[in-house]
């Protein structure tokens, strides 16, 4: 599935109105529109920085543990502590366009200063080339990202607390527990350690496109039109707002589910695809109607396909994520008889929510 959109940088803070999938088999990489959906996962924005490796090594220790399907492992009244400094700690209901929250305009601020303060700096940089054989350059390139994502992370700890959503914030603690990951592999990095900075991506772009949608208007225009799902009968706990932990970390047998499923979705939407997502409805010719109401009603059943297979991984919150996903999706499909560009933000939020698990089956399987 290809992203509508013209060439990215590493974070997408979705200022525009034009991305959506891409689908090959590459490795994660720099995305633009005629590259893989790995690709389309990218790597993460940072601003220059020297010398940082052995303070991101330190701030870094703690290992990539844990899978956030089972119960929680700290003491009880640890979780405890955590839950009551968390607003969303008590949603427990199904997933829903989200219309408005409190973090994002903090998120905004800082996925637009790692959407364009690597511009020119590392976003170029070689990701195939391995830690032993970097130059100068290229190590200082890695470090600056490494160092650049480390503060990005620690900036989202306080929105992980303030929003009401809890998707929002399963949202919020995979980019930091990803991105914490990426830093934790940067001296001694590997080709297949990018996976960890494309999932951070995937999760960042999520978010923006999710406030972004708020900002422009198109959640709260489309959004009530979706009937809500059902509620989860069991939802993640809460964790450590300062080191959650990636919510996949062992193989999943519905990893190549779905990622066929995206590869299947980018395949029947390819007309939709090619087009400007800039372009209202009232300027749409015959053929950009017939494929925009064709590619609604795949994403009609895409959304079903996609909540079925988030229940199959038994994983809350690749189900969460899963859920979500597909009520953006259904947001969209509602959207296209009288669609405006803002209405984009909508299958961007759905995009990035699907390649955010993508991502995590991707680490975990190395490749």
């Amino acid at each position: 599935m290809r992203f509508r959109t013209k060439e990215r940088d590493d974070y997408d803070d979705d200022d525009d109105d034009d991305d959506d999938y891409d689908d090959d088999d590459d490795d994660i990489d720099e995305p633009d529109d005629k590259k893989n959906l790995k690709r389309a996962l990218g790597a993460v924005t940072v601003v220059a920085a020297l010398a940082i490796i052995l303070a991101v090594v330190l701030f870094f220790d703690s290992g990539n543990s844990g899978d956030n399907s089972k119960p929680a492992t700290q003491p009880a009244s640890s979780t405890e502590e955590a839950a009551a400094a968390v607003a969303s700690a008590h949603d427990n209901g199904p997933a829903t366009v989200i219309t408005d929250d409190p973090s994002c305009a903090a998120w905004t601020a800082i996925n637009t200063s790692l959407a364009k303060d690597g511009q020119g700096i590392w976003n170029d940089r070689d990701r195939s080339v391995p830690a032993s054989a970097w130059d100068e350059k290229q190590r200082v390139q890695f470090t600056a990202a490494a160092q650049s994502m480390r503060n990005a992370a620690a900036q989202t700890v306080g929105l992980v607390k303030l929003t009401p959503h809890r998707i929002m914030r399963e949202l919020y603690e995979q980019f930091i527990a990803y991105a914490f990951a990426y830093v934790s592999h940067v001296p001694k990095y590997v080709p297949s350690d990018d996976n960890f900075a494309g999932t951070a991506n995937s999760a960042a772009s999520a978010l923006g496109a999710i406030c972004t949608a708020i900002t422009d208007g198109s959640a709260a225009a489309r959004g009530p039109m979706v009937p809500p799902g059902e509620s989860p009968a069991k939802v993640a706990p809460v964790g450590s707002p300062t080191n959650p932990k990636p919510f996949l970390t062992s193989p999943n047998p519905t990893c190549p589910k779905w990622k066929s499923a995206l590869e299947q979705f980018g395949q029947q939407t390819a007309a939709w695809q090619s087009m400007s997502p800039n372009i209202p409805v009232i300027l749409w010719s015959d053929e950009q109607k017939a494929a925009n109401y064709a590619a609604a009603q795949v994403m009609t059943a895409f959304a079903g396909n996609l909540e079925q297979l988030g229940r199959d991984s038994k994983n809350l919150t690749w189900q969460d994520f899963a859920n979500l996903s597909a009520q953006y999706r259904r947001a969209f499909a509602l959207s296209v008889p009288t669609y405006a560009p803002a209405d984009n933000h909508l299958a961007n939020a759905a995009s990035y929510l699907s390649t955010t698990i993508l991502g995590a089956c991707a680490v975990i399987q190395g490749t």
